[in-house]
């Protein structure tokens, strides 16, 4: 199992959290306002607060905040990152919906990994999945697949053992320049979303053919 720190108060800091404290992970949770992490931590059972901007607990941390803030937020913890795998779950996406908001043959996690400290790893993961959708888990026997990206092996390999600690299935892109195609992937969604699905009770995964 891993330990986790989760930075990030909202609907999917609040997912992941559960997720895994179920499949019995160690949880704290961070946030800028204390007493709101506290109740969160509270509300969950079983997590603790820490406190902003000091080093998190946790091997691994998430980043669980909107991108509008992720790289600031990633400065602000500066040394205390050091040695740590950062996930990154963010979606860098423009508010019209017609590209990203980071610089062309750029992602939101290499912008995030520019801003961390040179021995932090940072994988993405996550971004891919709507957090109702995280939250409830597997349905019906279908698995509910994760897309990862990094460019350390051993801290995806870390990554990918938490993932099955979930209950969800991870799957290796490659190399971290593949966030930009995972954070592609989170504008297919909300395209589906907006165009077609009409709803975000979905999930895109992998079908195995014999």
């Amino acid at each position: 199992m891993s330990s986790i720190s989760i930075i990030g108060l909202g609907n999917i800091a609040r997912a992941l959290a559960a997720r895994s404290l179920s499949g019995g992970n160690s949880v704290e949770i961070l946030g800028r306002d204390p007493d709101k992490a506290r109740e969160l931590a509270a509300a969950l059972g079983g997590a603790t607060a820490g406190t902003a901007g000091s080093a998190p607990a946790g091997d691994i941390v998430v980043l669980a905040v909107p991108y509008a803030g992720a790289t600031e937020v990633v400065k602000e913890y500066g040394d205390a990152l050091r040695g740590k795998i950062i996930v990154d779950v963010t979606n860098p996406v423009a508010p019209d919906l017609r590209g990203f908001v980071v610089p062309d043959e750029s992602s939101g996690a290499q912008e995030i990994a520019k801003a961390a400290p040179d021995d932090a790893h940072v994988v993405k993961a996550f971004n891919t999945v709507f957090s109702h959708v995280l939250e409830a888990g597997p349905a019906e026997g279908r698995p509910l697949d994760v897309f990862i990206a990094g460019d350390d092996a051993q801290a995806k390999a870390h990554v990918s053992a938490f993932i099955e600690s979930l209950g969800l299935r991870p799957w290796d892109t490659g190399a971290l320049f593949m966030a930009r195609a995972l954070e592609n992937v989170g504008l297919l969604e909300l395209g589906l979303m907006n165009h077609s699905v009409k709803h975000t009770n979905f999930s895109l995964g992998i079908t195995l053919l014999d």
